[in-house]
């Protein structure tokens, strides 16, 4: 096997949960390609470097291994190895959303009425 379809690699890498959110992820420009936007349907090989960003994750990866089907998690790993940089941000981003509140984590929507009296009670 010469070389296989983007989003069925991120698919069998675990990734992204399904196929189609590989396709959505590679045609928005989440995933990089040897440093170049790219499309689903170009193909990965051995040795080529990825940049995924999902939702907060950003993940650098180079390809180790080819799979067309989605196995169990500890042979996914084994399709990629992650860089040492990426490692460490990774690990870093996680220390930083555990310690840290974000502002908007208790807005859920539109405020209600009690919220917005007592929003105007603070603009008073």
């Amino acid at each position: 096997m010469s070389g296989i379809r983007i989003d069925k690699w991120l698919w069998a890498a675990r990734f992204f949960k399904t196929r189609s959110l590989a396709t959505d992820a590679v045609g928005g420009g989440k995933v990089k390609l040897n440093g170049a936007p790219t499309k689903a349907s170009r193909d990965v090989k051995i040795g080529d470097r990825l940049d995924i960003f999902n939702g907060d994750t950003r993940w650098e990866v180079v390809v180790r291994a080819l799979s067309e089907k989605r196995g169990p998690a500890s042979e996914a790993r084994m399709l990629y190895e992650e860089t040492p940089d990426s490692m460490t941000a990774r690990e870093a981003e996680q220390m930083r959303r555990k310690f840290t509140v974000e502002p908007s984590a208790d807005i859920h929507g539109r405020p209600t009425k009690r919220d917005r009296r007592q929003i105007d009670r603070f603009r008073t």
